[in-house]
């Protein structure tokens, strides 16, 4: 069973390589997805996998790469949109 999360991460999370570092984290864990930088400084990732698997990203979420300052994640579920691979969004 798979399961589809919406993320939001805020903080120092722009400029740090968060995205390149999600996608490393993604296609380790198996998670399908992509991640993008938003106008506001936030980063949005989209990802599904099963849910071990996303839970274990969402907690590397909440740190992130060693340069990021991470002060918020928000989490929501979705429906499943059967991504192919985990992808960086410019």
């Amino acid at each position: 069973m798979k399961r589809h999360v919406a993320i939001r991460v805020n903080g120092r999370v722009q400029g740090v390589l968060f995205r390149a570092h999600a996608k490393e984290t993604a296609d380790q864990l198996g998670v399908t997805g992509f991640v993008r930088n938003e106008p506001d400084g936030s980063v949005y990732i989209e990802a599904e996998g099963a849910p071990r698997d996303l839970e274990r990203f969402i907690i590397w979420c909440r740190k992130g790469p060693p340069s990021a300052i991470v002060k918020g994640v928000d989490v929501s579920d979705g429906p499943d949109r059967r991504f192919a691979e985990f992808s960086i969004s410019f």
